[in-house]
């Protein structure tokens, strides 16, 4: 097994439950990492045999573009994403960061972290 990490994704989303939120937008980092047997691509050296973090990338940033009141629901879709559309992904963990959020304080971030197997992804789409 093997991990393929994107580090600090920026967006800029209209992600929250305030009314302003909707309106003015904030910017945004997402942080991802799939687990993936990642043998056959170092034997291979080819591109269909791995994680493509360029794919993973494209999914975030979609997936930021769909306005959400909740972090968790942003994070929950790019999972599903990522089992839906990469065959050889296991586990995935997504960290989605609101820079300066308005809570009335000096916050630097707030971060929603979730992990997710592909046979938890399984069930939960089978309910």
């Amino acid at each position: 097994m093997g991990i393929i990490r994107l580090h600090n994704i920026r967006a800029y989303a209209y992600h929250g439950c305030l009314v302003e939120e909707g309106k003015i937008g904030s910017d945004y980092r997402v942080d991802v990492a799939v687990m993936a047997n990642l043998q056959p691509s170092a034997d291979t050296d080819n591109l269909k045999d791995t994680v493509d973090y360029v794919h993973i990338n494209s999914i975030v940033k979609e997936e930021m573009a769909i306005r959400s009141k909740l972090l968790e629901h942003v994070a929950r879709r790019i999972l599903d994403r990522i089992f839906d559309e990469i065959p050889i992904a296991e586990e995935a963990t997504v960290e989605v960061s609101k820079i300066n959020p308005p809570i009335g304080g000096n916050v630097e971030m707030v971060t929603i972290e979730m992990t997710l197997a592909r046979n938890n992804h399984r069930q939960q789409k089978e309910l």
